[in-house]
């Protein structure tokens, strides 16, 4: 005879999505109301967009295989595009300015993107670098997408969508995060769908890619075109909500390569990695700062302090990638399935 034995204990299942949801739920049902103005100005404006500029990397250097050193020009573009398209046509909602400067960047993305089907690794890394000087050149020297300031700076237009008014600093962290939800949300899906696939696919073989029957030409072009519209709007975000103006100096090479640090430290494949690199790269230097002015302020002046955070920063991500080559994302993914284990054990 044999005796069937069920296991009686509960069991608790946590839907996949739970984390997702009560971040959103705690970002926009509590942060606005117990955040000061320096959190929403000086953190979390700059860390939602540099977040989105990572997911939209991630998709094409993380999930595609494709390097780019470009992604602080198609910001640049989206930031531009969507202050000229809002300057030159009347009453056109800001929405569909912001969506059209994403399309600017995404058209931009793909012709520097060409070179990738017949450049790989550092070749294409080098002719995607391309982009960031012949935009920062076009930008400069015509000044009719500055509306012909002298100075090239130029103030963002109000912030407005549906007839609401996302002005001051909680108007526009939401206006940030409205933002960053929808288009991370849509990465999301698109990673895990057979385009996404088609990514990894890519990445890992394109020889055995196209034997299997992706359209490799295609999937490339069409990742830069995505990560550079993700992009572009992440610049309309730095410009439009955070920083309040639009000049070419704030899109620069040193800002692509921080865009390239987040989705290194974050995680590469990882949609989540590019929020975990994105809170490291804003709140670590702010630490460095504060510590320094307190233990240092009296001894060296700006200029040595400013040039010691670098080298802090620079060390720490170098021994970050030697320590943990998987990312912030993997750190944290470890530390959950402990907590979860001992959680069990209890």
């Amino acid at each position: 005879m044999s005796v069937v034995t069920a296991d009686l204990s509960p069991s608790f299942s946590v839907p996949r999505h739970a984390g997702a949801i009560a971040v959103l739920a705690v970002a926009y049902l509590v942060v606005p109301f117990l955040g000061s103005s320096y959190l929403f100005e000086a953190i979390l404006l700059p860390f939602l967009a540099l977040s989105l500029a990572g997911v939209g990397l991630n998709l094409l250097t993380g999930y595609a295989g494709q390097v780019s050193l470009g992604s602080a020009a198609f910001m640049a573009v989206g930031a531009f595009a969507a202050y000229n398209f809002n300057l030159r046509v009347d009453a056109l909602p800001l929405a569909v300015s912001i969506v059209l400067a994403g399309l600017s960047a995404a058209a931009i993305g793909i012709v520097f993107g060409l070179p990738s089907l017949r450049l790989r690794g550092f070749y294409l890394a080098v002719s995607t670098l391309a982009a960031q000087f012949f935009v920062q050149w076009a930008l400069t020297k015509f000044s009719w997408f500055s509306n012909n300031s002298a100075s090239g700076v130029i103030d963002a237009p109000p912030l407005s969508l549906a007839g609401f008014s996302f002005e001051g600093p909680v108007g526009r962290y939401l206006f940030a995060l409205t933002v960053v939800a929808v288009l991370t949300f849509l990465a999301f899906r698109l990673v895990s769908s057979q385009t996404g696939r088609n990514f990894i696919a890519v990445r890992d073989n394109e020889t055995a890619a196209r034997i299997i029957g992706v359209p490799v030409l295609r999937t490339k072009l069409l990742a830069f075109g995505v990560s550079s519209f993700i992009i572009g709007v992440a610049g309309v975000l730095w410009a439009f909500a955070y920083l309040r103006t639009v000049e070419p100096a704030g899109f620069n090479l040193d800002r692509s390569f921080q865009i390239l640090f987040i989705v290194i430290i974050g995680g590469l494949a990882s949609i989540r990695g590019a929020f975990f690199g994105a809170a490291l790269i804003v709140v670590f230097p702010l630490v460095l700062s504060r510590l320094g002015s307190f233990l240092l302020g009296d001894v060296f002046d700006s200029g040595v302090l400013d040039m010691t955070q670098r080298i802090v920063i620079g060390a720490f991500i170098i021994l970050f990638l030697v320590l943990e080559p998987d990312g912030l994302v993997a750190l944290w993914d470890r530390l959950k399935s402990r907590i979860t284990a001992a959680v069990r054990r209890v």
